[in-house]
């Protein structure tokens, strides 16, 4: 099963550009590189952030862009977008009974899980008691189908000081809530907009860049004073009952092709 993940769209409304970038045309990009190579992905996941300031009109702009994505769509939010006003934009989204944009796949390589980490007006994330029963309902509800967790937040440190302050609150209950499924595989989550993958307890993980502005290597500074314009990239997931493959792909690359042979 292919799953293409992107994260960190960050749209604003259109005319406007974000930190010297125009986000629309990088996932323009991005789309069209994925409708040429990827048309067979059963499904495309966004994992937050999609507009930089939750504005209605760029939430406008971004549904528009997608209509161009050729493969099934997976929405999800994180701490820069408006709930209710992306749900306005994308009605059709599923929500739980309380509201929040979490909800769940069952396939051939197992259960996809897609979390809403995101809290109203604050960057730090939120796991609150409505979401963990939801959550519970859907890890117990999986058997003993192998779980892939989608997320904006990550429910732990990266070691980018920059990033692990705008961490989820409660991050030790998410984790707690976690541990308790034996068939969780992978971890996948945005918000970090850099490459890193690791294992938590033996589970593991992984996030990219943004399509949109990237955060810089730095393991020491805990405030964001600059952002970087390092090449936006897509994930291209590999997944099956044993096993999960993660591909970074830098789709803005146009470096020259060398002929095995020259």
């Amino acid at each position: 099963m292919k799953i293409i993940q992107i994260t960190d769209t960050h749209f604003v409304p259109p005319g406007q550009r974000l930190y010297e970038l125009d986000p629309r045309s990088r996932l323009d990009a991005c789309i069209a590189d994925i409708n040429t190579h990827h048309r067979d992905a059963a499904l495309c996941v966004i994992t937050g952030d999609l507009a930089h300031r939750g504005e209605t009109d760029a939430y406008i702009a971004l549904r528009e862009c997608l209509a161009r994505l050729e493969i099934p769509l997976q929405l999800m939010i994180g701490n820069h977008d408006h709930r209710e006003r992306f749900c306005k934009v994308f009605p059709e989204t599923v929500l739980d009974d309380n509201g929040f944009v979490q909800s769940s796949r069952d396939t051939e390589a197992g259960r996809l899980l897609f979390l809403d980490t995101a809290q109203h007006a604050r960057h730090t994330g939120h796991y609150c008691a409505e979401r963990r029963q939801w959550l519970h309902r859907a890890l117990g509800g999986a058997s003993d189908k192998a779980v892939h967790v989608f997320m904006h937040h990550p429910p732990f440190d990266t070691g980018l000081p920059s990033c692990d302050v705008l961490s989820i609150e409660n991050a030790d209950e998410l984790r707690s809530d976690l541990s308790t499924c034996p068939q969780l595989r992978h971890i996948f989550f945005g918000h970090v907009h850099r490459p890193v993958s690791g294992s938590w307890r033996g589970i593991s993980f992984t996030t990219l860049r943004a399509t949109a502005h990237q955060t810089l290597l730095d393991f020491e500074i805990e405030e964001e004073l600059y952002f970087s314009h390092e090449p936006p990239a897509y994930a291209v997931i590999l997944l099956e009952v044993d096993q999960c493959t993660v591909h970074f792909h830098d789709y803005s690359d146009d470096s020259p092709r060398i002929a095995t042979g020259a």
